[in-house]
């Protein structure tokens, strides 16, 4: 009488991989993400024309100013207000795949837990560099001046904030566990209060004393400060480092709860 003897499966423990392969995995992870967007192009094309939205209705809405266009001061507020609502979108994704239950086989492959948020959030910054030249195609030739270095500086400070506020969305997913209703809930409570304290619309030079100090302790007021002179052509250096500040703080928050987040799924 013969024995057969069956293997006990090998339980492999999933780690950071190290540098190189983290940055490996991060890429793979955000190529991942863009194919649908590629496959689905009209997909993209409803979201770049969004601020156009804003624009068509506000433009003529706006007062006359002294020594240059109304568009030089609106339209950096409404490419940051893009880049923070596509931000806070991010992790809408996330929770339809934690549903679905495709991130959970995500989980268990080789790839560190790291790289599957920072590809993920390094994606977001590709519509909002989409959007960003869109606007900007539109807006030139309306008495717009584009200032070429400062935009480019601009679009660098707001893709530091996208990483930063799609890895706190994608955050959100996770700690709402598959529960869409939750997470809609918390992104449309936040991102509200979080663009209007930053006067991505309209001046705060009126506002109550309160609600200065709220803006004052809001990351993104910096960030669109900045994007405004960024956008004008001005280099004030203290300006633009506290608008990189901005950015950066965001980030390092974002990152810090967004890994801790995956790691713990």
């Amino acid at each position: 009488m013969s024995t057969s003897t069956v293997e006990a499966p090998t339980v492999v423990a999933v780690h950071d991989t190290p540098a190189s392969g983290f940055w490996a995995d991060s890429w793979n992870v955000m190529m991942r993400e863009l194919k649908p967007m590629l496959r689905e192009p009209a997909s993209i094309l409803f979201s770049m024309v969004q601020p156009l939205v804003f624009l068509g209705l506000f433009a003529p809405l706006l007062p006359a100013i002294s020594g240059g266009s109304a568009l030089q001061w609106f339209v950096p507020g409404v490419v940051a207000m893009s880049c923070a609502f596509g931000a806070s979108f991010a992790g809408a994704s996330l929770s339809d795949e934690i549903i679905s239950g495709s991130h959970e086989r995500m989980l268990v492959s080789p790839l560190s837990r790291s790289s599957l948020l920072v590809g993920r959030a390094l994606k977001e910054t590709v519509p909002m560099l989409l959007q960003t030249a869109l606007i900007l195609i539109v807006v030139t030739p309306f008495s717009f001046d584009l200032h070429l270095p400062g935009v480019l500086v601009g679009v660098a400070m707001l893709a530091l904030f996208s990483i930063g506020g799609s890895a706190l969305s994608f955050a959100l997913a996770v700690a709402s566990q598959g529960q869409e209703w939750l997470f809609w809930a918390v992104q449309q409570t936040v991102i509200f209060p979080v663009l209007l304290l930053a006067g991505v619309l309209l001046p705060l030079d009126d506002a109550p004393d309160w609600f200065g100090v709220l803006s004052d302790l809001n990351p993104l007021t910096y960030v669109v400060t900045a994007e405004r002179e960024l956008f004008a052509g001005v280099w004030n250096a203290d300006v633009i480092a506290a608008g990189f500040a901005g950015g950066a703080v965001v980030t390092a928050l974002g990152l810090w709860v967004g890994v801790r987040a995956m790691r713990r799924a």
